[in-house]
């Protein structure tokens, strides 16, 4: 029996929601991979080497954001033109940052990912560019991404399966707990990382946007940023 052409926009629309996430993924497990190999001496690779994937992965993850956006209309820009709500939300943003530094806990089972360290880059404008690369992942493609999956797509789709007929917002508390517990795990800092996502879950709830939950989360990802430049925390990026 064929797809209806409903049921195929709306697999075509969770896929734009869900590719992006899992090729961002993909690249951190080829990153983990290839250091385990490393480490097991099966193959050589420079000291800087997992630091040159890291473009790969968020100019491809930018581009395939690019190409699906035109699927993206829960993503509504003129929400950030309310002011008050702007501003409350990028105050959450701070906080949150806040308690992430501060919360370190992580999986004792879990290696930490290889940090961001530039001085294993050659000085001058490739130390620059890398470095700035960094920040814009961070801050402008990290959010945008992980926010259409986690409380666009799967806060929804833990709804119902047809998450486009969810309302974003909608509130039931097994898709919270279960969103905000995975988000927190896919973070090395655990404990942070499930703070964060049930703050940007309630941002989520209070404003029925997708754009100001990707402003606290961009807030946050700033702040953070601009203390591990400040800081040379690297550990934390």
């Amino acid at each position: 029996m064929p797809h209806s052409p409903f049921r195929t926009r709306l697999h075509g629309e969770a896929l734009c929601r869900v590719l992006p996430f899992a090729l961002y993924m993909g690249f951190i497990a080829v990153q983990e991979a290839l250091g385990m190999a490393q480490k097991a001496g099966v193959v050589h690779l420079p000291a800087a080497a997992h630091l040159y994937l890291y473009p790969v992965k968020i100019l491809s993850v930018a581009a395939l954001l690019i190409t699906c956006r035109h699927t993206y209309r829960e993503l509504c820009l003129d929400d950030l033109r309310n002011v008050k709500s702007s501003a409350a939300v990028i105050a959450v943003g701070v906080a949150t940052f806040i308690a992430w530094i501060f919360i370190t806990w992580t999986m004792p089972m879990a290696p930490p990912p290889p940090p961001f360290a530039p001085g294993l880059l050659p000085e001058g404008s490739v130390r620059v560019v890398m470095t700035g690369l960094r920040v814009a992942g961070a801050v402008l493609v990290v959010p945008v991404m992980e926010e259409l999956f986690w409380r666009s797509f799967l806060l929804r789709y833990l709804v119902r399966a047809q998450f486009n007929s969810v309302r974003v917002g909608d509130f039931t508390l097994s898709s919270f707990l279960i969103t905000t517990l995975l988000f927190g795990l896919e973070h090395h800092q655990v404990l942070s990382g499930i703070l964060a996502g049930a703050v940007y879950n309630l941002v989520c709830y209070k404003t029925r946007s997708i754009a100001l939950c990707v402003l606290a989360h961009a807030t946050t990802n700033l702040a953070l940023s601009c203390y591990i430049l400040c800081t040379g925390n690297w550990h934390l990026w």
